[in-house]
């Protein structure tokens, strides 16, 4: 499958790494590739990742055309204007998994939710592409258990928001490539409210664990 994810921070590499090693053709998207080539990583520049990881990089236009699923892996406070550089028409009848937090940072504080209780970063992104087919979901893990949720000793559980059926089974299917096996449905795009309103708690028991190696569990 041919799939953009739009963002070139951590989350973004280990979602298209994840991906690429499952077979699936990954193109990163970002404002200037040769820029973002030429950028540290940590352990290296971008471009040795990239050769290493197996992806291309493009614009998040070129990006976004030529795939058929889009992953928005950028920080929620951007979101809606990197979807706007990668285009409505690019976007127009895909899936697009939306798993970025409408997070804000003040200074010295926990971050806090953009958009909450009446509204949601997944259903701003559905309300501005009415064409696209927003899924929201893996936004309540950290990056490396979003692409190998094995990793912990017991499967946790992911939650799924989205208007379109067939867009939820796509995506479930792609989880569970990556290996999550407990999937919840909660409904249409505005039950992403509830699953971004879920980070307050995940702030806070990061806060009580000293670390991001942990994920919900729904016991039913």
């Amino acid at each position: 499958m041919k799939i953009a994810v739009l963002g070139t921070g951590m989350v973004g590499r280990t979602m298209a790494a994840r991906l690429a090693a499952l077979g699936h053709q990954v193109t990163v998207g970002t404002r200037d590739p040769d820029a973002t080539a030429a950028r540290a990583t940590g352990s290296g520049s971008y471009r040795d990742w990239a050769e290493g990881a197996g992806v291309r990089t493009a614009t998040f236009a070129d990006a976004a055309a030529a795939a058929e699923i889009a992953l928005n892996a950028t920080s929620g406070a951007s979101s809606l204007g990197v979807l706007t550089q990668a285009g409505a028409d690019n976007l127009a009848g895909k899936v697009l998994i939306d798993i970025a937090n409408p997070l804000d940072f003040p200074d010295g504080e926990l971050p806090t939710l953009r958009y909450c209780n009446t509204d949601s970063l997944g259903e701003r992104i559905q309300r501005t592409f009415p064409e696209t087919l927003v899924v929201k979901t893996l936004n309540t893990l950290t990056a490396d258990l979003m692409a190998r949720p094995g990793t912990l000793p017991e499967p946790g559980t992911v939650f799924l928001s989205g208007d379109d059926a067939g867009a939820k089974t796509t995506v479930t299917g792609l989880l569970h490539e990556l290996g999550h096996t407990d999937v919840i449905d909660l409904g249409d795009i505005t039950t992403a409210r509830g699953a971004e309103m879920l980070l307050p708690v995940w702030l806070r028991i990061m806060g009580a664990l000293g670390t991001a190696a942990f994920n919900f569990k729904i016991v039913r």
